[in-house]
């Protein structure tokens, strides 16, 4: 039986080197974790996505990135910030349930990615899901940060 992707996913992001690898990508060159975790996660189930799926994987991670994921982070890291009188107690309970509605998010757009997947299998080399879905991401591929990443998870 395969693993969902998901769990999965929770799984390698608590291997701290994946986790560093993962946030480097996306705060240095705009990549979206949930996506590229996709890319490696079909790898590891024998899937080969071709350029069709790839493209839709790319648009459904944007769209969702773009309308919830980002402004929902982007509202999290300003609240760690200092607001004047405001109790810390107070501004670090909102900022939890931001961060619970963040993952919340991405866990949605995991779910999304995992049900675009065909029930057709191949065999495929390693690093083309993962560079196919960063290159569609954006005009820039970072292969040292992709590798690094595949290199986390070894």
């Amino acid at each position: 039986m395969t693993e969902n992707f998901w769990d999965w996913a929770v799984r390698v992001y608590a291997t701290p080197a994946v986790a560093e690898a993962c946030l480097e990508l996306q705060d240095t060159h705009d990549q979206c974790v949930p996506l590229l975790l996709f890319g490696l996660w079909t790898e590891a189930q024998g899937y080969v996505l071709n350029e069709d799926l790839s493209e839709a994987a790319v648009d459904t991670a944007r769209a969702w990135s773009e309308h919830v994921i980002a402004p929902l982070r982007s509202i999290r890291r300003r609240i760690k910030g200092p607001v004047s009188d405001m109790d810390d107690a107070a501004k670090s309970a909102i900022r939890e349930q931001v961060k619970a509605a963040e993952l919340a998010a991405e866990k949605a757009l995991m779910s999304a990615l995992e049900g675009l997947m065909s029930t057709e299998r191949s065999q495929t080399q390693a690093g083309d899901n993962l560079v196919r879905l960063a290159r569609f991401w954006s005009p820039v591929v970072p292969r040292t940060g992709l590798k690094r990443l595949r290199d986390a998870l070894s």
